[in-house]
């Protein structure tokens, strides 16, 4: 249930073409089934979820910006503003607008800048490790990240924008500002943003479930509210994580900065140094990749990449297991499954993947017992951390000393 939610929640009923059938088959059930679970664990239908979730989407448009009512439809996926009235009339027995009203708009809203939300979290947050994990691996020209904000470039549809996020631990959410020609894309904007900081994630669940483990109970108290940090794009992930196959993290990032110098597109505005968007799978395949530098075999993975993103737009979404999603990935010419695990775990948000023979895991791993398991003991070992094996590589990097050294993207 908890996957159909989060796919629901990415937008997986969103539009005429994406429908229960589809989700189910994500999935890997049966329609029926499906509409059978939901109907046991919540009382509704998947798309009644859907239609919940569209609704309050709108209504947090009504109450924290100035955006016009005609805009707030389209942006909450409606079809038309009639039929936003009509479900508001029905739920509230008010019009949309008479919710605006007496609404408290302290800090939030629309101005020249775009427009500002609050994606709230179960608290604790450590927005200090988010920040550092993000700034050590940012782009060049598509990402910057100080002390208290990361910004980065956005390319949907063709179009491009710009969004910054802050912590704002008043109100237990994180502040997101969003400059965007088109209101329509804002629903796949900020699915995307909780992704990337990992906002839904039910913390205290994880934290004592993963607290059982001696070691990582040390870990977890030292880092109350740790994060997986998500990707902003399953393909810009997946050419990072390949460009960083036995490189560090700041070679890495050079090579993914060269990347988008070379290929990657130019935003319309270009303001405080967010010049750059991430080249599209497109733009990858006629660009020379061995101006990059990069070894003939890497060259051959980012090609046999980009090839199989071009032919399968839904390589990077989530579908079925962790066991098939790394089986899929790994099905790559050059992709490992390192490569694949990490893949899974920021781009797919696979709550479970786990890239056991990273270094940096094994390294941390090793701390209480003073030697350092092989890739096969630090799996036997992480089965009692499921399904947050995830969350458990996040405590060991972080416990790694040289994890800004470490070989993951």
């Amino acid at each position: 249930m908890s996957r159909a939610l989060a796919l629901i929640a990415d937008g997986a009923l969103d539009g005429d073409e994406n429908g229960v059938e589809a989700l189910a088959a994500r999935l890997g059930l049966g329609e029926r089934q499906l509409r059978r679970l939901f109907q046991q664990h919540l009382g509704a239908s998947p798309v009644a979820v859907a239609q919940t979730r569209r609704v309050l989407f709108a209504k947090q448009l009504i109450q924290e910006t100035r955006l016009p009512m005609a805009e707030v439809a389209l942006a909450s996926g409606f079809g038309s503003v009639r039929r936003f009235n009509e479900t508001f009339q029905t739920l509230f027995r008010r019009p949309p607008s008479a919710l605006r009203r007496g609404a408290a708009s302290e800090q939030a809203g629309i101005d020249r800048d775009g427009i500002t939300l609050r994606l709230r979290y179960q608290p604790p947050y450590d927005w200090e490790s988010m920040l550092d994990f993000l700034g050590h691996r940012a782009i060049e020209g598509v990402e910057q990240v100080t002390h208290d904000r990361y910004r980065r470039t956005v390319l949907h549809d063709g179009k491009t924008g710009t969004v910054e996020v802050t912590h704002d631990p008043s109100h237990d959410a994180i502040r997101v500002k969003i400059n965007f020609p088109d209101v329509r894309a804002l629903p796949s904007i900020v699915a995307r943003v909780r992704r990337v900081f990992d906002v839904g994630a039910d913390i205290e669940t994880i934290s004592e479930h993963l607290a059982r483990d001696p070691l990582l109970a040390k870990l977890v108290a030292l880092r109350p509210g740790l994060r997986a940090p998500g990707a902003w794009d399953g393909f810009e992930l997946a050419v990072r994580a390949v460009m960083g196959q036995q490189v560090s993290v700041v070679a890495a990032r050079q090579l993914a900065s060269k990347l988008v110098a070379m290929a990657g597109g130019t935003t319309s505005d270009g303001t405080n140094g967010l010049t750059r968007v991430f080249p599209t799978p497109e733009q990858v395949a006629s660009a020379d990749l061995a101006a990059l530098g990069l070894p003939a075999p890497q060259r051959e993975t980012l090609k046999s990449l980009t090839e199989t993103a071009l032919a399968d737009p839904n390589l990077f979404r989530r579908v079925g297991s962790i066991e098939e999603a790394v089986e899929r990935l790994s099905s790559i010419p050059g992709i490992g499954d390192w490569t694949a695990h990490y893949i899974a775990l920021r781009a797919l948000a696979e709550t479970d993947a786990f890239p056991a023979g990273d270094v940096g895991l094994l390294r941390s791993a090793g701390v209480d017992t003073l030697e350092r398991p092989t890739a096969s003991d630090l799996l036997r070992r992480a089965e009692t951390w499921r399904p947050w094996r995830a969350y458990a590589a996040q405590h060991l990097w972080a416990a790694d000393p040289g994890v800004t050294q470490a070989t993951h993207a």
